[in-house]
């Protein structure tokens, strides 16, 4: 990729002369689409970044959300989707890396992580060696860091073989008195350099995501992939707080895409400086490099801190302390953002004009096609086992159980929930966090499917008793000059946007990755959403405890569009009807007095597979179940906001539910069965036992291992 004639034409006459090459590859990565948004800002206002609660919302590394007056948490996402394609391995794990130095930039500690991944057809080799090298990718860096990875999503669409996406989600914690930003304090401060040193690795990382993947890329683009150390992340951490501890930085932003290009001159143009660096002070790894070479390195585990002159001394300590290396690089400064090499300029620009003078795209829209009613006739039997045995649906415990859940002693609930649960008595609180999207609900309709998404998100808290306080987004899509590409992508955001202002859920940042081309085609539009909420009351397991009845609480939307069902039977339908704004969110109230009531026993949400995967995931080889259905859609409807209570007092349920339908399923048995009855075809019967289920949801572990 070079720099456009369009954007050179704007930059020679805001310059008055021709960029350097260095200034010009500068340009060309901080105005790429993968730092400036170049074709999405213009519809991300739709979303509500503001609530009591949101102490810093988008525009910083990572946003910051109150718990109480005294207690914080940073709630961030990327994506690492392109890289991950051409190097599995190190594309997943420093977009792991990548996630926590935006949590450590804000001051916070990262205390939990999501994963959310997407890959072509299951049954394809290629998709399971990306599977396969992507989790061992997280798993070996999240696990060494000894950061929790405690929820996220795997799913499986045929449009993503050519173009995989892994999308990484990280909460820290602080108390209110650490908070730090990335916008330059003073002039006259030094910019001091902290951690792995510099070398080639990454070079046009930030551009090279902002490219449609080529049939070559996994040789040809292998030299843009970052290569991670998750020990030097481990020590980074851990300096990073002996840092705020002892009160010496002013402000900070990691090194992440762009390199320090990228992170020096958006945190002085934030504050309304410029800088003075000298590129030959940067401490690096690899002989002669070339300026542009030093100044858009993505190498991993850096971080660039604004220092007091007088604390230089004391920050080089720590850092060697840590056995990390440091480099007094420059300081902030009045006026341009100026970078010297062997004594000349090699780049003197207006810092905000290069970190945020992007001009905005002005593309041309239309609105995807929506399926019409045509249901498929469906052999119950099958049907189940289909469903059941889908990778989409299937256990993701092989995902899982690699990864370390526990560390940090926080985790309250583990992966394979509704959402996990981690333990914050610092607040007298646990925080809920749930992460995920539904690609065949956004490739079917894209707009519906991504307030599905949101719904089914606040679903996953609500069904663990919690109240969200926020959300991020990481908004993926192919190419954005297709039109019909770019529609389905204004359709997610503005989806994703109107249900989460209706549940008074606040957006308060994400990331954009576009360009998710391939030969295969387009990614299908995917807005991966990552919640969190506070839980303070009980929170019931999912599994039944045989000692209630079964009942079905929410608005079902009566339709099979986008569900698992309609991708093994000949068939289409219309996407289920949601409810409206306001019947939307007194259904999640209701569901969250209901599952916190001493007389619910057990609950789970329906989504994925609908009620059919809900039931098999509750039942045991000690409890079982019995339902019954009208008909098949009821059974394979995938529509959000509606839980699956086992209730010892009806009545309770009820005077709860309020106006929220409540719907009677059936009983819970001690045989182990899940029987499922559908009365509109002559009261067809199959049942099957707990460990035959187990073995239908096993498929990951039974491909893989």
């Amino acid at each position: 990729m070079t720099l456009p004639d369009a954007d050179r034409d704007l930059i020679v006459a805001e310059l008055g002369r021709d960029p350097t090459p260095t200034e010009a590859m500068l340009f060309e990565n901080l105005w790429s689409e993968h730092c400036a948004y170049r074709s999405s800002r213009p519809l991300l206002s739709a979303f509500d970044s503001e609530g009591e609660q949101v102490v810093i919302g988008p525009g910083d590394d990572a946003a910051v959300v109150s718990l109480d007056d005294e207690t914080y948490i940073t709630l961030g996402i990327e994506s690492h989707n392109h890289p991950s394609y051409v190097d599995p391995y190190d594309g997943a794990a420093t977009g792991v890396g990548g996630i926590v130095r935006d949590t450590l930039s804000m001051g916070a500690y990262p205390i939990a992580l999501a994963d959310c991944l997407y890959f072509g057809d299951f049954d394809r080799e290629h998709s399971r060696y990306l599977l396969d090298g992507v989790v061992e990718g997280i798993a070996d860096y999240g696990n060494a860091i000894g950061v929790p990875t405690v929820a996220g999503a795997t799913s499986f669409h045929e449009k993503y073989e050519g173009n995989p996406l892994v999308n990484v989600a990280c909460v820290g914690l602080l108390s209110a008195d650490r908070l730090i930003t990335a916008e330059a304090q003073e002039a006259g401060n030094k910019l001091v350099l902290v951690g792995s040193s510099t070398g080639r690795d990454g070079l046009g990382g930030a551009s090279f995501a902002s490219e449609d993947l080529a049939e070559d890329a996994e040789t040809e683009d292998r030299p843009a992939v970052q290569v991670g150390d998750p020990y030097t992340e481990k020590l980074l951490i851990e300096c990073n707080e002996a840092l705020l501890d002892e009160e010496l930085v002013e402000s900070c932003r990691d090194l992440g895409a762009a390199g320090l290009g990228g992170a020096s001159s958006e945190l002085v143009a934030k504050g309304g400086f410029g800088a003075n660096i000298d590129l030959n002070e940067v401490h690096q790894r690899e002989p002669e490099m070339r300026p542009f070479e030093i100044l858009l390195s993505e190498s991993q585990e850096r971080m660039c801190y604004e220092v007091r002159p007088e604390n230089v001394e004391r920050v080089q300590e720590l850092a060697a302390r840590f056995d990390l290396g440091s480099a007094v690089i420059g300081e902030v400064a009045e006026g341009n953002y100026v970078c010297t090499f062997d004594g000349e300029a090699v780049v003197d620009v207006p810092p905000e004009y290069v970190a945020d003078g992007a001009p905005m795209n002005d593309l041309d829209s239309v609105e995807p096609e929506q399926a019409t009613r045509d249901l498929p006739e469906v052999v119950l039997s099958q049907a189940l086992e289909a469903v059941l045995s889908d990778p989409n649906t299937a256990s993701k415990e092989w995902v899982y159980r690699q990864y370390d859940h526990e560390v940090g002693l926080r985790t309250a609930r583990r992966p394979g929930d509704d959402a996990a649960l981690l333990d914050v008595p610092e607040a007298n609180t646990k925080l809920a966090l749930t992460a995920g999207a539904d690609p065949n609900w956004t490739n079917a309709a894209p707009y519906d499917g991504a307030r599905a998404v949101a719904f089914e998100n606040a679903t996953n808290l609500a069904a663990k008793g919690a109240t969200p306080l926020a959300a991020v987004d990481c908004l993926n899509g192919g190419n954005p000059e297709k039109p019909d590409v770019y529609g389905g992508f204004k359709g997610i955001v503005d989806g994703l946007a109107d249900m989460c202002s209706a549940l008074s859920v606040p957006v308060v940042g994400g990331n954009v990755s576009l360009y998710n081309d391939s030969v295969a085609g387009p990614i299908p539009p995917t807005p991966t959403l990552a919640m969190v909420g506070s839980a303070d009351g009980p929170s019931p397991g999912m599994t039944l405890s045989g000692d209630g009845d079964l009942y079905l609480v929410g608005y079902s939307g009566d339709a099979l569009g986008g569900s698992t069902l309609l991708q093994h039977e000949d068939g289409s339908d219309a996407f289920p009807a949601l409810p409206d704004d306001d019947t939307a969110a007194a259904a999640l109230d209701a569901i969250r007095g209901i599952v916190t009531d001493d007389s619910t026993l057990a609950a789970h949400d329906v989504s994925h597979g609908g009620l059919a995967v809900t039931l098999a995931e509750m039942v045991s080889e000690e409890v079982g179940a019995d339902i019954a259905v009208e008909n098949v859609v009821q059974l394979f409807d995938e529509t959000p906001g509606r839980v699956v209570v086992e209730t010892a007092d009806l009545d309770a349920l009820l005077d709860l539910a309020g106006d929220v339908p409540v719907y009677e399923l059936g009983t819970t048995t001690d045989d182990g069965y899940l029987g499922v009855t559908v009365t509109d075809d002559g009261d067809e019967y199959v049942a099957f036992d707990a460990t035959t289920i187990a073995e239908f949801r096993d498929v990951l572990t039974r491909e893989l291992d």
